[in-house]
């Protein structure tokens, strides 16, 4: 297991609770496939540096994660196809 840093942005035009449900949604399905969830940092509502599908403000949130490779390819796989995630990044972390 690697240690990740995995930052995503959610659209600004939805509902608190959705919100949280995205972010718990992507905890789960990282701790389903075998990774450990050490710290989920919501940062809130924050103004974007440049427009991403006609939106100037997005949600963010950090991740801190121990995960494999299986865990981070599934990740990334929902968040591409996601409608919610305008912007992530998946990082590995120095040990």
């Amino acid at each position: 297991m690697n240690k990740y840093e995995i930052m995503y942005v959610v659209r600004p035009n939805m509902e608190e609770e959705a919100f949280k449900a995205i972010v718990e949604h992507y905890n789960t399905v990282l701790t389903d496939n075998g990774a450990e969830v050490e710290t989920t940092d919501v940062w809130g509502l924050r103004e974007l540096a440049y427009e991403i599908q006609k939106f100037n403000k997005g949600f963010y949130v950090l991740l801190n994660v121990n995960a494999g490779v299986e865990a981070i390819n599934e990740l990334d796989r929902l968040m591409l196809i996601s409608e919610d995630v305008i912007r992530h990044g998946i990082f590995r972390a120095e040990a």
